[in-house]
């Protein structure tokens, strides 16, 4: 069985490449910065497992980041790159193999820039799941 936080990414990955609008304006979905991809592209980062178990079985919460990159004069494109996100998962994720997601939330968004680097938008996600039981 995969991993929560494995299985949730890639629902949240199928859920992103749905959302036709996103996919017209983004140059792709990667799970790290690719070495060479015009902007702007959103990256998955690297998300966080805690355990959310109870008595009677397994659960995870999941903190899922996906970062947007984009090298424009200004972060007008990568506020609307953002806004393409949210709204491609405002409906939620569909269940993973061997998970039952109790609840998807969107928890934050930011944009930070240095003067040397391209415009990096943060959009966070908490997801509460639970292991399905094998009968």
């Amino acid at each position: 069985m995969t991993s929560a936080l494995e299985a949730v990414q890639r629902e949240l990955v199928a859920a992103m490449n749905a959302h036709q609008p996103l996919l017209d304006t983004i140059n792709g979905i990667h799970d790290g910065p690719p070495p060479r991809t015009r902007f702007p592209y959103i990256a998955l980062a690297t998300g966080a497992s805690l355990d959310w178990s109870f008595k009677g079985g397994t659960g995870r919460e999941l903190s899922l980041a996906l970062t947007v990159h984009d090298d424009g004069d200004s972060a007008a494109r990568l506020h609307r790159v953002m806004a393409l996100v949210e709204a491609a998962l405002e409906s939620g994720l569909s269940d993973p193999d061997g998970w039952q997601i109790v609840t998807f939330d969107f928890r934050r968004s930011r944009i930070l820039r240095n003067a040397v680097s391209p415009w990096s938008g943060l959009v966070e996600y908490r997801a509460r799941v639970l292991k399905i039981s094998e009968i």
